[in-house]
């Protein structure tokens, strides 16, 4: 079965939300719990990006100075537990709704 266009764009952006709505409420949840293996699994985040990053450490924007003209390029994800499991969640709730 073929997805309509307001099905994807409907599915694009649930997921999206899910991921800025489970990535915010995964630090704030993390926050709040006592140092352990839980809160690391809260807390950690995976920063994926366009820019100069190496060895898992910050992704810093890419900067392209042409003297006149200095230009500024960056996009990072930061992707934890809970982003995750709130989008798997948005993916099933729209296979069992829609499909």
């Amino acid at each position: 079965m073929s997805l309509k266009r307001q099905e994807l764009t409907f599915l694009i952006v649930g997921m999206l939300l899910a991921a800025i709505a489970g990535g915010l409420i995964g630090d704030l949840v993390g926050s709040f719990l006592p140092e352990g293996t839980i809160r690391t699994l809260f807390k950690t985040n995976i920063e994926v990006g366009l820019g100069r990053g190496v060895d898992l450490q910050p992704v810093q924007p890419l900067v392209i100075n042409l003297y006149a003209i200095t230009m500024v390029l960056g996009f990072t994800l930061k992707i934890n537990f809970v982003s995750v499991l709130f989008v798997f969640l948005v993916f099933v709730y729209f296979q069992w709704w829609y499909l």
